[in-house]
This record gives structure tokens, sequence and C-alpha cells, in this order.
């Protein structure tokens, strides 16, 4: 075994590329918001999101001894100690902007979401609700963005829009992710949208929220409360629609490297490609 295929190694990186893809997803809400292009905070952004999510690896839950079996013998401790080294450096870069509340937002929320709030003798699991989990995650990393937005911009309208854009994507994306998580899910008492309904009911609810979601969009880009980004708007609600009509949670066994990493694909690399054709398009 390599040393980045041990146990260790691969909780260290299994929150990288969903960090990337969080950044870049900021630097659309500053072109959403029409803000000038602030690399340092996105790199901030990336920081605070690889910390969140390496922390809810890193704390032993029941659920990913099944869905996540892969870092089975990891060093937690490693895990937690890059958390917080990250942390402390996003928060830093953020604070020096004058963000103080948006880097803690996601921190908090994350760990009492994967330990609960322990109230006496009782545990008040967020995630145990039928979709709690997926809305969390939603109002997590939409309210985080939109906290960010608003430090640079003064209409109240364009934060409410974007933190309803992203809180609604990244519910949509928490939801396509549980598919495969089913059997841990329901061990562990989670109650997810793909364990209580099933995957072609989740699939056509999501579709609806996303035409929905589409809609308030073009409505806000004709009443200029967001700038026209058209082009990264519909890329998004194309090859979102397109991927939920065909994903099935039997993809991830599949021998076919493009059908194992279609989610993957999809989910994480939308926004870079998003860009990439705004930018051929735009120059």
């Amino acid at each position: 075994m390599t040393l980045f295929a041990t146990p260790t190694m691969r909780l260290l990186n299994s929150s990288t590329v969903v960090a990337l893809s969080g950044g870049l997803r900021l630097h659309i809400a500053f072109l959403l918001a029409g803000i000038a292009t602030k690399i340092p905070v996105y790199c901030a952004c990336i920081l605070i999101i690889y910390s969140t999510y390496t922390l809810d690896r890193a704390l032993d839950c029941k659920e990913d001894a099944i869905n996540k079996s892969e870092l089975c013998g990891a060093d937690r401790n490693t895990g937690i100690i890059a958390s917080v080294v990250t942390f402390l450096l996003g928060a830093s870069i953020l604070g020096m902007d004058g963000i103080y509340l948006a880097p803690f937002f996601p921190f908090i929320v994350g760990y009492f979401y994967t330990r609960g709030i322990r109230i006496g003798s009782h545990t008040i699991k967020l995630k145990g609700s039928v979709g709690v989990k997926n809305v969390i995650v939603g109002i997590t990393w939409g309210g985080t963005i939109a906290l960010i937005v608003g430090q640079w911009t003064s209409s109240i309208v364009t934060v409410a829009i974007i933190f309803l854009f992203y809180g609604s994507r990244v519910f949509v994306n928490s939801c396509v992710n549980d598919f495969k998580d089913v059997r841990g899910d329901m061990a562990a008492g989670i109650r997810t949208l793909p364990a209580c309904l099933g995957e072609n009911l989740t699939r056509k609810v999501l579709i609806l929220i996303l035409l929905g979601l589409y809609g308030v969009m073009i409505y806000a880009l004709n009443l200029q409360i967001i700038r026209s980004e058209w082009i990264i708007l519909l890329f998004s609600l194309v090859i979102t629609i397109l991927f939920l009509m065909v994903y099935s949670s039997s993809f991830e066994d599949k021998p076919a490297l493009i059908y194992r990493k279609l989610r993957e694909f999809v989910i994480s690399w939308e926004a870079v490609i998003g860009l990439a054709i705004r930018a051929c398009v735009v120059g």
C-alpha cells in the first residue's frame, strides 16, 4: 500500500475536491452579485469547507462504517488536527476582510450536525428527521456563501437570492450523494429523502425543485437583482437535470469508470466546466 492509499491519507484527501468546488461556487456567487474577483477569499472558503468536511469524517459516526468503509483504520486525531489548522487559516483570512461569522457558521453547525445537541440526558440528532440532514447541509453552505457575499453588497434581495440558489443546489447535491448511502443512513437512523421516498420519487422531487429554483433565477435576472450569468446558470440546470434523469445508485458498482465517476464528475466539476464554457463564450 502506497503512502497516499493509506486510510489516514484517504481521510485527509477525502474533502479536497468538494472544497475546491465550493471555492469555485463562491466565485460564481461573486459573479452573480457583481463583485470583483477576490482570490484570497475563495482560498479561505476552500479551507473552511475542507475543515468542516474533514471534521465530519474524522469524528467517528455509525453510518461511516458502511458508507465510508475505506476510511476505517484512519488516524482520526490527524484528521481533527488538519481540520483545526485549516479552519484557523481560513478564519484568519476572512477576518482580514471583516468577515467573522461566516467561517464559524459551517464549523459549528458541522460539529453539532455530527454529534447532535445534548440537553440533559437527551441528545437531539440533527440528522434524525425526514430530509433534515439535507436541509441543514443546504442552509449551512447557502448561508455561508450568502454571509460572505453580503460583506460586499448592500442589496439584501441579492444576498437572499444567492442564499436560495446555493442552499437549494447544495440540498439537491446532498440528496444525490445520499442515493449511494441509503443502507448506511438507515442503519444509523438517518432518514434522508432517498431512504424515505426511494430513488425514483426523490429524483422527481429534486427535478421539480430545480425547475422552480431556476424559474426564480430567471425572474431575478429579468429584474436585474443578479447579473446576467445565463451561461453558467443554463449549463448547471441542463447538466443537473440530465444527470438526475439517468443516474442510479447502481452506477456506483458498475465496472465501467464512466458510470462509477458520473456522480462525482457532475456534482464536483460542474462549476469548473461552467466557468470554462463562460470563459470561451465571453472571452
